[in-house]
């Protein structure tokens, strides 16, 4: 069976990516509504760095995970309306919200604990233990910091259109 976006390799890098993330987040959603768990596959993170740090603002959660602030917004929000986060102010900064898990998600976190490291030993064994492809994404990751994949676009371009 042909496979369009693999056999453009390099050039559907991103398209790649982005099939696999959303292949196993469905397959994670599906973890999650066997066993009754009302999560999202993308609060994994925000469970783990509550569970370490107990209380974090909003901003301290998106510089820690590197994610854009909208995005860590609508993760609380969401996570808030279904009563795993709550939010209080700070009181020193009143306009800085603290998040913070709430009794639900402290008593639900063993059991998403044992389905994460179920998650965890599924992936090693995708991976045939070997994980050299973070070596390769570390890379990717250093180098989009340094120079955006915007700003290589526009001195390739430049290249050609002179």
């Amino acid at each position: 069976m042909e496979d369009f976006i693999k056999d453009l390799g390099y050039k559907a890098l991103d398209t790649r990516f982005k099939r696999i993330s959303d292949r196993m987040a469905h397959d994670i959603r599906k973890v999650y509504k066997k066993f009754d768990i009302d999560i999202e596959p993308n609060w994994y993170l925000v469970f783990m760095i509550l569970k370490a740090h107990q209380k974090l603002s909003i901003a301290e959660i998106a510089e820690k995970l590197n994610y854009a602030h909208p995005s860590v917004v609508v993760i609380i929000q969401k996570m808030k309306a279904k009563g795993y986060v709550i939010t209080e102010s700070d009181r020193i900064d009143k306009r800085k919200q603290l998040i913070s898990l709430t009794e639900k998600s402290m008593i639900l976190l063993p059991k998403l604990e044992k389905l994460w490291h179920s998650c965890e030993n599924s992936i090693l064994t995708l991976l045939k233990e070997d994980l050299s492809i973070l070596t390769h994404l570390d890379t990717i990751d250093n180098a989009l910091k340094n120079t955006s994949f915007y700003e290589r676009f526009t001195n390739e371009y430049s290249k050609h259109t002179l």
